[in-house]
């Protein structure tokens, strides 16, 4: 691998997730980013989406994620994310980070989250 990467940055979403009865009712907000590892020589040399991944496909499929099947633990709905990725057949490895932005603690703490990486 190249070390080549496609990054999306605080990409903010709405979803319900987490323990907490209210958690599973009311939607929260998410943010998330993205690494995704793959050769970009190809794209570099012809200007071509074909050969790239289309970051905006990528997107919606984590949107598709965060707004769908309800995950007690941020470690699943960041693996789930990351299956979604990997559906992209140029990607050879992402890396995930998803973090809440309104955890309920009873702390005064900007979000809580976690990061993984899954490789093809």
């Amino acid at each position: 691998m190249t070390g080549d990467r496609i990054e999306i940055r605080s990409l903010r979403l709405l979803g319900m997730h987490g323990l907490l009865d209210h958690e599973r009712h009311s939607a929260q907000p998410f943010e998330v980013d993205l690494d995704l590892e793959l050769d970009l020589e190809p794209a570099a040399a012809s200007d071509d989406l074909a050969d790239t991944v289309d970051y905006g496909a990528v997107i919606a499929a984590t949107a598709a994620v965060v707004g769908g099947t309800h995950h007690e633990l941020l470690e699943s709905l960041a693996g789930a994310i990351a299956g979604a990725v990997l559906a992209q057949e140029a990607v050879a490895s992402v890396t995930v980070a998803v973090r809440k932005l309104r955890p309920p603690v009873a702390y005064d703490v900007a979000s809580t989250g976690v990061r993984l990486t899954r490789r093809r």
